[in-house]
């Protein structure tokens, strides 16, 4: 890698199965709301108590947003009694893939380490960086800026986010860094319009399709300073 210092990957939804988006969109309806893709982007990827009032008002519910995003956790518990937090398939592949080409890798989420990380992925801390390994960024989400300058030190460009949500993209577009696009994919999602509307460049439909040649073009990318401004993402999507 030239330019490529730092890969930061989201937990959910790149690593772990998505368990948030199906809850997100069963509460809606559920609760007499109508899912759109506006509600889609209020709610997926925000801090929780945003996230609350914003499916509060989506439903009309008369709760506060503490009580709502208290009411969705419990409704995501009971989904995950059929629908368990799993490592996606690929991911030991793709991070001992990342050690060989000699990057720092990190991950985060919008819930503290020990319930994400710890739990869920500690069997494979050794292939993330041993001293940030996860950043929870619930507080400042998207996170983008506050994982590159202020918890790594590095410079936009110098990182990689891979990320199944769209608000991170145009985050990532509008700072410079670099980003690959694995949108979430259910009948009811939004994001691969949305990651196609922001013109992301690389998007996938698996994480094995996450290899050195697609990162050694987003390295030279970045290095070229070409990775927002050329064709449209159509015309590089890597799907198959």
């Amino acid at each position: 890698m030239q330019k490529i210092k730092l890969v930061a990957l989201d937990s959910d939804g790149v690593l772990l199965n998505d368990t948030y988006s199906p809850v997100i969109e069963r509460f809606v309806t559920q609760h007499g709301g109508e899912y759109t893709a506006a509600v889609e982007r209020g709610v997926w990827g925000s801090p929780q108590l945003a996230a609350g009032q914003n499916l509060a008002l989506a439903c009309r519910l008369p709760w506060s947003a503490k009580q709502t995003i208290a009411q969705f956790f419990a409704e995501r518990d009971t989904y995950l009694k059929a629908h368990p937090i799993e490592v996606q398939p690929g991911v030991p592949e793709l991070l001992a893939g990342l050690r060989e080409l000699g990057v720092r890798v990190t991950c985060y989420g919008g819930r503290d380490r020990r319930y994400t990380f710890d739990t869920h992925l500690g069997h494979l801390a050794a292939y993330f960086d041993p001293e940030i390994p996860y950043v929870d960024v619930n507080d400042f989400r998207p996170g983008v800026q506050e994982i590159v300058r202020d918890i790594f030190g590095l410079r936009f460009d110098e990182v990689v986010f891979v990320d199944d949500i769209n608000r991170v993209a145009e985050v990532c577009k509008a700072l410079g860094a670099g980003f690959v696009g694995l949108p979430a994919s259910m009948p009811h999602n939004f994001q691969r319009a949305e990651m196609a509307e922001t013109g992301v460049r690389y998007v996938v439909d698996d994480v094995r399709q996450i290899d050195a040649a697609l990162l050694g073009q987003v390295d030279l990318e970045l290095t070229a300073g070409t990775l927002w401004t050329g064709r449209a993402g159509a015309d590089v999507l890597r799907t198959g």
